[in-house]
């Protein structure tokens, strides 16, 4: 699976209202931005790893808006999600801040992230 192919299955799956496996997308889609661990650091190094912690721990996670993503993703990833997803670029931010959250938590059951998962 190429880079962002995992992302455009969730895209699809949530326009038809099927399940979405999170764990398999967000290690696939941010293999080569250093893996899930490198786009969280990337994350934490623009002033998100309160939101990031708790995605990654046990408890409740804090959102993360399409503001804070576009902000934190150069315009190359979101142009590069976007062209491959065959979607406006405007729409990329929104879509991650609707799940990376989610697939960060999935990702990190026992509050940890495994080491596979970069």
């Amino acid at each position: 699976m190429g880079l962002f192919d995992g992302l455009g299955s969730v895209v699809s799956d949530v326009l038809n209202g099927r399940p979405v496996n999170l764990l398999a997308v967000a290690e696939d889609v941010f293999q080569n931005a250093g893996g899930l661990d490198g786009v969280l650091t990337q994350l934490n190094q623009s002033g998100l790893g309160h939101q990031v912690a708790s995605w990654i721990g046990t408890g409740d996670n804090i959102p993360i808006t399409a503001d804070q993503i576009r902000a934190a993703l150069s315009s190359e990833q979101l142009q590069g999600l976007a062209s491959k997803l065959g979607i406006d670029i405007s729409k990329v931010p929104e879509l991650l801040a609707d799940h990376l959250p989610t697939a960060v938590d999935q990702a990190s059951p026992n509050g940890t992230l495994p080491s596979s998962a970069s």
